[in-house]
């Protein structure tokens, strides 16, 4: 591979993760709102999040196991196929199509999955009408992706989906408030499908020559089911701790809990943002058997999106309380929670990129790690809720325990992944660098002043862009070399030489 391809590569690669870090900031601006609607609002409230985070968790663990791994696999698809590829796209659409509508009949007639507490009304059921254009939406972005157009994603995740959730939670309060949530959720999941459907038909225009293949989607099913389990699991592993709080707590509690996960799942959208280039990368490179290529853009991306979660964990956790009381302040007793997760989500970042290369490269072990993710998550899960009961703890401890098990399984999957990734590549893989703990110390010393000495408004709206540029300050003259800057570089076309 020459220098100039390499270079391409991460410049690519920057780019697109350029264009979603934007959307990290539009999602979080629309967020917000729906939270302090959800939070504040008499109607709805603890205990109407926590039914409504409950019926979230199994409509889009559904609706990721119907894509059957398309989201990932379509770019290999793509890339080894000499169809027209609006064909090869229709082939996995139908697939989606087919099995996520059979899924939405199935939790239409037995809802209790979607609402263990038990109370829910028949617009409540309606949420199962989401999970088609869910998966179909993924594979759209997809193929989308695959030919480097980054702007739509955003466009459907970071803008129309949030901000018409949040438009439509407020709507409804005025319409119907008992079902407010559940309307306002489908008609947002809506709109991002028609966002993402009009790009992809400009891009792929429609399929030429097409019919269903039976046996063809039979074997792409087959081929599909290891990455489908790993998208599935690694998704599972950011909801399976709301299900099972959903048994051992009170709708009350889920609901701070989901308001925790919601805004620490922030940050976790920076790892999401290079997904969609770096696999399509990736492939091209195994083609060429170019492994060292592969360990550099894993190790690159991997330290973007350590060093970016790491600021944003320390502005929102450190004033943890005061983010939490801005939805309501019944939720600040989440705040423990909040801390544990972000903290989760830095630990898991090595996990997630290790895990961009492994689909292709070692399906079934990668599976199968992730597996071993998930089950130990639920094993400690289960053992914290055990143990707050033991103890004669509050609900909320539940929360927190729920959000240490899941940081203490992400740190399992990175050890394990990264180990194996760098076995198979022979290069090492470490994302880690010595210079995150320079810049994060006088950020944490800045966010402790600010908490100590400014009251809460003040410690939000001073305190918060304090930590964040302190920590940018550090990082990106004591952190970044030439290499890493190029993501905040425009025109960049390619890398020094090495």
């Amino acid at each position: 591979m020459t220098e100039n391809t390499a270079g391409d590569d991460i410049a690519a690669i920057a780019r697109g993760g350029r264009t979603n870090f934007l959307g990290f900031f539009l999602r979080l601006a629309a967020r917000i709102p729906f939270l302090f609607i959800a939070g504040r609002a008499a109607a709805y409230g603890p205990e109407a999040l926590g039914r409504f985070a409950s019926a979230l968790v199994v409509i889009e663990l559904s609706a990721m196991l119907c894509t059957l791994g398309e989201k990932r696999g379509l770019a290999q698809r793509l890339a080894d196929s000499d169809e027209h590829p609006a064909n090869v796209v229709a082939d996995g659409m139908l697939v989606a199509l087919l099995t996520s509508s059979a899924m939405a009949l199935l939790f239409w007639l037995v809802p209790a999955p979607l609402f263990p507490s038990g109370s829910y009304s028949e617009i409540d059921q309606l949420m199962v009408l989401a999970i088609p254009p869910l998966a179909l939406t993924e594979i759209w972005l997809a193929a989308l992706a695959y030919r480097f157009n980054i702007g739509a994603s955003v466009r459907a995740r970071a803008v129309v989906e949030p901000w018409t959730l949040s438009i439509m939670a407020g709507a409804m309060i005025f319409i119907a408030p008992q079902s407010g949530l559940s309307v306002a959720y489908i008609v947002s999941i809506f709109a991002s499908a028609l966002t993402a459907l009009i790009p992809f038909i400009k891009a792929y225009g429609m399929p030429m020559g097409w019919r269903p293949r039976p046996r063809a989607l039979g074997r792409l099913t087959l081929r599909s089911l290891p990455i489908a389990g790993a998208d599935a699991i690694e998704w599972g592993t950011r909801r399976i701790d709301i299900l099972i709080l959903g048994f051992f707590a009170a709708p009350a509690a889920v609901g701070v809990y989901y308001v925790a996960l919601q805004l620490a799942s922030l940050p976790q959208k920076l790892k999401t943002s290079f997904e969609p280039i770096l696999g399509p990368v990736i492939i091209r490179r195994l083609k060429e058997r170019d492994l060292p290529a592969i360990a550099r853009q894993v190790c690159q991306v991997g330290f973007w999106i350590i060093a970016a979660q790491a600021g944003i964990a320390l502005a929102l956790g450190i004033p943890g309380e005061g983010v939490m009381g801005l939805v309501g302040p019944e939720f600040v007793g989440g705040t423990a929670a909040l801390v544990l997760l972000l903290a989760a989500e830095v630990v898991a970042a090595t996990a997630v990129v290790s895990e961009a290369a492994l689909i292709y490269m070692a399906r079934v072990r990668n599976v199968l790690v992730s597996l071993a993710t998930i089950t130990l998550q639920a094993l400690l899960t289960v053992g914290g809720m055990l143990l707050v009961e033991r103890m004669g703890l509050g609900e909320l401890y539940r929360a927190a325990a729920a959000a240490l098990a899941l940081g203490l399984a992400l740190a399992f999957a990175s050890l394990v992944k990264a180990r194996m990734l760098s076995r198979l590549l022979g290069e090492p893989v470490n994302n880690w660098r010595w210079t995150l703990i320079w810049a994060a110390g006088p950020a944490v010393l800045v966010g402790w002043l600010a908490t100590r000495f400014l009251p809460e408004w003040a410690e939000l709206l001073f305190g918060i862009p304090a930590i964040l540029g302190t920590y940018g300050w550090l990082i990106w003259n004591r952190g970044f070399g030439p290499e890493d800057r190029i993501l905040f570089r425009k025109n960049a076309a390619t890398l020094p030489a090495d």
